[in-house]
């Protein structure tokens, strides 16, 4: 018996995107076995036709189907460092974030490092940087956390650690970042 398809799909990094991704495959009559952050295992092969069709309409809601082994590689990084980041338990890896991440995906961290910035354009390390800053921005905003707090959550040595580098990205301070509201937080795939 073959194995299902699987298709991989890039900017799936939330709960609503398995929902669209689910309705527009059942839209197209393409039967999803499972569907997790990133890749869709379907019943059934899709045809040459309903492939063109569910390109476009994963175009039209933000995703893309992703054709290529390097790109859905770099894409199955970037859903390890946002699911390790947002699950709060950075603070709690006994492991540094380059073998975390050999682990996650099953391949060499010194190919995943040379890979990473042609596709993206930016290192693995820098974006785990503005991953976390992007936490720390969204953790401002619901006030509920002492920077303290927010910095142990996302694995930061110290404040100052954390202050420095969300001063780096975005230009100002947490303090002024959370006065000012001057910069509007960006949507998880689109954080580079």
């Amino acid at each position: 018996m073959p194995d299902n398809p699987i298709l991989h799909i890039r900017n799936m990094v939330c709960p609503r995107c398995l929902k669209v991704v689910t309705e527009e495959l059942e839209k197209l009559n393409l039967t999803p076995i499972d569907v997790q952050l990133g890749q869709v295992e379907l019943a059934a092969e899709p045809s040459p036709e309903q492939l063109v069709q569910l390109r476009q309409a994963l175009l039209e809601n933000g995703f893309e189907l992703l054709e290529d082994k390097k790109a859905e590689l770099v894409e199955r990084v970037k859903l390890a460092i946002i699911d390790l980041i947002r699950s709060g338990e950075v603070e709690n890896l006994n492991t540094n974030i380059s073998d975390y991440l050999a682990e996650a995906v099953g391949r060499d961290y010194h190919y995943l490092s040379s890979i990473f910035p042609a596709e993206e354009g930016v290192t693995i390390a820098r974006y785990v940087v503005l991953q976390k800053i992007e936490r720390a921005k969204e953790l401002l905003d619901y006030n509920e956390l002492s920077l303290s707090q927010i910095s142990y959550q996302l694995g930061y040595s110290s404040v100052a650690h954390l202050s420095g580098q969300f001063k780096q990205v975005t230009g100002m301070s947490p303090s002024e970042y959370k006065k000012s509201k001057a910069q509007p937080r960006k949507p998880l795939d689109q954080v580079l």
